[in-house]
């Protein structure tokens, strides 16, 4: 059984601020007219691929380490945990339950000679499930093709699963949104966080959606807010937006190879002599490491890169081409009165109250907004 949310309705043109509840939660939209949130623009899952000073790619980025720390180091765990920890657990329990010391011999070595097959099994078993599920999500890269944001036209591109030519969306039009959702499944009860934008055809006024699931509330705004920034000049490189940490140098390729791993290493280092963090910190930061085979996975991330590279991709429709070309400065587009106008005052009342939610001030925004277009009228 699988935990499934609602889709936006975004036919109803709703605004940002604005909640829509259904059974095991909720949808909290965030645009049209891309207002500020006041979070840091951070791409938490890496779906942004490309970044220039035209256009931003979102839906396939580079690959992380952390799919590859899981890939090893989830089989690894669970080997270690069947074959070790579990005979373990049976020395104890029959030295202090049983007759001492060769009752808990006998229950560790007979635990172990069965657990050890059945964790290396188990431990092969996940290895390889998920050796495939990488695989599935790697043939994407020749396949999908990403949603491109473009700031110098203020549009942004779509290429519908099964549709060749590409559409294009006025930015301040487009439909953003985040989904809080909680269900109980066969595995107890889970709770799932994701981030979409949409639109409805201008000519067919069919409904497009594109949805991703994060970690948590505010990485899933973070990641709206990362494009946000790009579209209004806020930030212009990939490092800005992927590398919160400041794990990569001026000079370091923007994906997660050794050299993250070394300049981590180095940061904490230089964390355990400042006091910040002590011994227990640092030990758990080698443990983890040790149990996900240390640079391993930040060479198999090089390695991946270097294949996607290599990889011949689809090839984008040519009025998308064209579309990307760069403009002049003279005929490039600019926000609206609008949105100037209403995000000067989510940061006044974001300064005034820090700690008030966003999506309450996009509703006091938009309650103010009706009020003076109904005293106008």
């Amino acid at each position: 059984m699988t935990l499934e949310t609602p889709k936006a309705d975004i036919a109803n043109a709703p605004r940002a601020g604005k909640v829509e509840s259904f059974p095991s939660g909720r949808l909290t939209f965030l645009a049209p007219l891309p207002l500020p949130t006041g979070l840091p623009p951070t791409d938490h899952g890496r779906a942004v691929g490309t970044i220039n000073d035209r256009y931003l790619d979102f839906g396939m980025g580079l690959p992380p380490v952390f799919g590859w720390q899981v890939t090893l180091g989830m089989p690894f765990f669970g080997f270690l945990s069947i074959a070790f920890v579990f005979p373990l657990i049976a020395f104890l329990l029959f030295y202090w339950l049983g007759n001492g010391f060769p009752d808990a011999i006998h229950a560790f070595w007979g635990v172990i000679n069965i657990g050890f097959w059945i964790g290396l099994g188990a431990g092969v078993f996940f290895f390889l499930l998920s050796l495939g599920i990488w695989y599935h999500q790697h043939l994407k890269y020749k396949t999908v093709m990403p949603t491109r944001f473009n700031r110098q036209r203020r549009e942004v591109c779509f290429v519908p699963k099964g549709h060749r030519e590409p559409i294009f969306v006025p930015w301040e039009e487009l439909v953003a949104w985040v989904t809080e959702a909680q269900g109980v499944t066969e595995y107890g009860v889970q709770r799932q966080y994701g981030f979409g934008v949409g639109f409805l055809h201008p000519q067919t006024g069919e409904k497009y959606t594109l949805e991703f699931q994060t970690y948590g509330l505010l990485q899933a705004i973070s990641n709206w807010e990362a494009i946000r920034a790009y579209m209004e000049y806020e930030v212009h490189t990939l490092k800005e937006i992927q590398d919160p940490l400041e794990l990569q140098g001026s000079d370091d390729p923007p994906w997660e190879g050794v050299h993250v791993f070394r300049n981590a290493r180095a940061r904490l280092h230089q964390r355990r002599r400042a006091g910040e963090v002590g011994w227990f910190h640092t030990l758990g930061w080698y443990l983890y490491h040790l149990m996900t085979f240390w640079t391993i996975p930040n060479r198999l991330v090089e390695w991946e890169v270097k294949k996607i590279q290599k990889m011949n991709r689809r090839a984008l429709p040519e009025a998308m081409q064209r579309w990307s070309e760069p403009l002049p400065e003279s005929e490039r587009a600019k926000p609206s009165e609008e949105l100037k106008r209403q995000s000067k005052r989510v940061l006044d009342l974001q300064k005034a109250e820090p700690q008030r939610p966003v999506t309450e001030i996009f509703v006091q925004v938009g309650d103010e907004l009706a009020g003076e277009s109904s005293m106008t009228a």
